[in-house]
């Protein structure tokens, strides 16, 4: 089997230039002299549908279209059958407007609210096993050649936390290729992008894995079968209600993936062990990221 080569460049990738989304600031070290680095931006973004106010939610700021509208998706206040008018950001006020053909009124469901373990506090309206009671997963194969490419690239690209730390990444991919890159102060906000990306360009979902810096939680787990993706990929660890409902749902589950090793607790029945691990690399120490002293 031939040596790994690296994928194309995804269609969205993390904008490490773009001056709005890191700041530089100065302290000092343990040694006690001055430093310089690099920190994420965080900023509230106000949500509207129609003319109701869902959430505030801290963010980045990139992408502000996608959020809204992945937000809307996972949280069940969007139908994929809805029709959307128009998406309307003011970057002044911060506000994202998403208008719809048909009414909408969420007051009760608002009320109810679960707080999840998402970091930068995620959080769920309504049951959050509303998702999962009736869902159907493509029966997708994953194979380890597609796992290491994938990984690969993704940990030898430009990226925000590579430039400031601090931040999460969530990666849209089909087969060993990434197609969508985001990132943000939580996870949710991460793959809430992505579904919000799918969804305005019309992508198929049942042929694609979403990987993520962070950990295989519930709400990854429903966010992911919200989505219609068969195969959630992860650097970091698993949650005990995430393998569950992976398992419940037929999701393939794969975490602790770095360098050769990685870990399936769910659907590893449809794994494809075609890679020689001969021509695997050990990932770099310069390319470390979240997860590696442990699983968070």
């Amino acid at each position: 089997m031939m040596k790994i080569d690296k994928a194309p460049v995804p269609l969205i990738v993390p904008d490490t230039a773009d001056p709005r989304l890191t700041q530089s600031v100065t302290g000092t070290d343990q040694t006690g002299a001055r430093v310089e680095i690099k920190v994420p931006m965080e900023r509230p973004l106000t949500l509207y549908l129609n003319s109701q106010e869902i959430v505030t939610m801290m963010t980045i700021g990139d992408y502000p279209e996608y959020l809204a509208l992945g937000y809307l998706l996972n949280q069940n206040m969007l139908k994929y059958n809805d029709v959307v008018t128009e998406v309307e950001y003011d970057d002044d006020l911060q506000v994202v407007v998403v208008r719809t053909t048909h009414h909408t009124n969420f007051e009760a469901k608002l009320k109810k609210r679960t707080q999840t373990s998402g970091c930068a506090q995620g959080t769920a309206f309504g049951d959050l096993l509303e998702a999962v009671e009736s869902v159907a997963l493509p029966k997708a194969e994953l194979r380890t050649s597609w796992l290491y490419q994938m990984t690969q690239t993704i940990n030898t690209m430009p990226s925000l936390y590579l430039e400031a730390g601090a931040i999460h990444g969530c990666v849209l991919c089909r087969e060993g290729t990434p197609l969508c890159y985001t990132e943000d102060v939580g996870r949710h906000n991460a793959v809430d992008k992505i579904a919000g990306w799918m969804y305005r360009h019309g992508v198929d979902a049942s042929d694609k894995i979403l990987y993520t810096t962070g950990r295989l939680t519930s709400e990854m787990v429903i966010k992911t079968v919200r989505m219609g993706i068969p195969i959630l990929v992860s650097r970091s660890g698993f949650t005990a209600w995430g393998v569950d409902l992976a398992r419940q749902v037929g999701l393939t589950l794969v975490g602790r993936t770095r360098g050769k090793r990685f870990i399936a607790l769910a659907g590893e029945e449809r794994i494809v062990y075609d890679q020689d691990l001969a021509y695997v690399e050990e990932e770099s120490a310069k390319h470390k990221r979240k997860g590696e002293a442990g699983d968070d």
